[in-house]
């Protein structure tokens, strides 16, 4: 592995989101959070294919909201042909843990999962997939 070094000019407020990425996360330095967020993308970009996955959504939200329930069945019952399963955890007061196993083309879980995630009401929302093919 070659290092290469170079300079990156950024304006001021990106440079203070990237410090607090930095802190948020602990990476050692900006260099090391830069590197993981390159990474990111890229694999990120890999996903956007045809190739057939399996994966994870694991969504967090409090399951007194109204209608966060419906209109995750909702987009389940929609796409049930990439559905495996779908649970429900409650490990505290106010808090739903919903774990739904997928599998089908990459992008086709990526789109789903962003249906998910993006319900209102949602507290956190992660996908993780793995060629399955």
């Amino acid at each position: 592995m070659t290092l290469k070094r170079f300079g990156v000019s950024l304006e001021d407020n990106i440079l203070e989101d990237l410090d607090d990425f930095v802190k948020d996360n602990n990476f050692a330095n900006r260099s090391q959070a830069i590197r993981f967020l390159v990474e990111k993308s890229v694999v990120e970009k890999k996903w956007m294919c045809d190739h057939i996955v399996t994966g994870v959504v694991i969504i967090i939200y409090d399951p007194e909201v109204k209608d966060i329930d419906a209109k995750i069945s909702e987009i389940e019952t929609a796409n049930k042909e990439n559905i495996l399963s779908s649970m429900r955890y409650f490990p505290k007061e106010g808090c739903c843990l919903h774990v739904t196993s997928l599998i089908g083309k990459a992008h086709c879980l990526t789109e789903l999962s962003d249906k998910l995630i993006s319900i209102k009401g949602i507290r956190h929302g992660k996908l993780l997939m793995s060629r399955a093919d």
